[in-house]
């Protein structure tokens, strides 16, 4: 007969933390619903980290990504449109196939496309996201 021993490190357990692998496992999940919730900063992701309207575009940007079901707030390119003059405007444009929107901002001549990355799954939801995002804007302007 062969007798195996299973060698197993010792580790610093953590406050309150019990043996059992499945207590650890179910900690960890929590911990990264936290943190997946703490900010709107990590929301903000993609190349162009630049929003039009100084601090006002900024502010509308993070109204938007305290919603609860935007996971992704990416900035693209500012354009320029031939219309001059104006104030900083926001509307949050239809949702597509996965339910994911585009927020336009405008203010005088320039626009941008910020896209926005949800955690619904089909266009019926991202319509109802649609609508509520557009009732915190009107608001805000």
């Amino acid at each position: 007969m062969i007798n195996i021993k299973t060698i197993s490190k010792k580790r610093k357990r953590l406050p309150g933390e019990q043996v059992t692998g499945l207590t650890r496992m179910m900690g960890n999940k929590t911990n990264l619903q936290e943190n997946a919730q703490s900010s709107s900063k990590n929301k903000l992701g993609g190349v162009h980290t630049t929003i039009i309207g100084g601090r006002a575009g900024k502010k509308l940007v993070k109204l938007v990504s305290q919603h609860p079901e935007v996971k992704k707030v990416i900035p693209t390119v500012i354009s320029v449109k031939g219309i001059a003059g104006g104030s900083l405007t926001g509307k949050v444009l239809r949702a597509d196939a996965r339910g994911n929107l585009r927020l336009l901002l405008s203010e005088g001549r320039s626009f941008q496309e910020i896209r926005l990355v949800t955690t619904v799954g089909t266009a019926e939801e991202g319509d109802r996201i649609m609508n509520e995002l557009n009732k915190i804007l009107k608001t805000a302007l």
